[in-house]
């Protein structure tokens, strides 16, 4: 079984890429036959740095590893480093109607928040189907924002297949519920499209600013406060076993503490997850001669699987 996943070098990561993503790589590693690619296609619609987009792969690599992905039970590489990616990417594009784009809940989402619209953005599920569809991928980890971006690469594969015999591999998504949308500082979905999340390898300094931003409502601090809806509780309940979460409701309901207690407390256990993965991190960032090395060694092996697969597109479409 190959599971397939990705994630765009478009800043620094933060809790829900963890949480929605990267927590799930984890768990399928040494259990499946793993690939993993840094998207720098897909940042091109938000990110317009050049400097920027390259420095942000090598970090993004970088925290990949540090946060426990490892070479030798999977396949790493950055997306731009197979070509093909982007031939599959307009062969696609000649199968998919342009009713399936529009109803698109995230380009719709993202042009709402203000990000600029532009073909990059509304054709991003085709790239994405490229990337899903040209490594024969059965298993495609996503949050659930990312569950409707599947259901249009399945379509767009069957359009295809039906077409053109079975060639393409039909994937499934997999989400894990509990965790599928992890809330930002406003209580709406952590990205950073929407400036709202608070960052991995951030400092203490920063991580405190960070969390102190989380948007609580104004019940006094001598007053007993719901748990069931506070942004900080939701984030702490990534973090916390039954029982830890069972103390804070009951130190919520005693009106002995604010807001800014239990955001404190978030802090600490935000710190301490991560401290192990901001010592790896610390090797990475001084030997990114090894982390390059990775970087095309995975690219090698990806691209081997992606070349194989476009000479049977190719030959089926036509194409010399």
């Amino acid at each position: 079984m190959r599971v397939l996943t990705g994630i765009q070098p478009s800043g620094a990561l933060h809790l829900g890429n963890y949480f929605g993503s990267i927590k799930q790589m984890l768990e399928f590693q040494g259990k499946s036959d793993l690939f993993i690619f840094i998207a720098n296609y897909h940042a091109l619609t938000s990110l317009k740095n050049g400097d920027m987009l390259k420095k942000n792969t090598i970090d993004v690599a970088i925290n990949f590893l540090s946060l426990g992905i490892d070479p030798n039970l999977s396949t790493f590489w950055v997306q731009s480093d197979v070509k093909e990616v982007l031939e599959l990417y307009w062969i696609l594009s000649s199968y998919t109607p342009m009713g399936l784009l529009e109803r698109a809940h995230s380009y719709k989402d993202k042009v709402a928040k203000g990000i600029m619209a532009n073909h990059g953005l509304f054709s991003y599920p085709v790239l994405m189907a490229a990337d899903i569809l040209i490594y024969d991928s059965n298993i495609v980890p996503v949050g659930k924002d990312q569950i409707q971006h599947v259901e249009i690469t399945r379509d767009i594969a069957i359009k295809f297949n039906n077409a053109n015999g079975q060639i393409l591999t039909i994937p499934e998504f997999k989400t894990d519920e509990n965790v599928a949308t992890v809330p930002g500082l406003d209580g709406a979905k952590m990205s950073k499209s929407y400036g709202n999340t608070i960052n991995i390898f951030s400092t203490l300094k920063e991580l405190k600013k960070q969390t102190g931003k989380i948007i609580t409502d104004s019940t006094p601090l001598e007053e007993p406060k719901e748990w069931e809806n506070c942004n900080v509780y939701k984030l702490c309940e990534l973090f916390m076993n039954e029982n830890e979460l069972l103390n804070l409701q009951d130190r919520y309901k005693s009106g002995k503490e604010g807001y800014g207690h239990f955001k404190a407390s978030l802090k600490e256990k935000i710190w301490d997850y991560f401290e192990p993965a901001r010592e790896k991190r610390e090797y990475y960032l001084n030997h990114k001669d090894e982390v390059l090395d990775i970087l095309n060694d995975g690219a090698k092996k990806a691209r081997k699987v992606a070349v194989a697969k476009m000479e049977i597109i190719r030959e089926k479409v036509g194409i010399l």
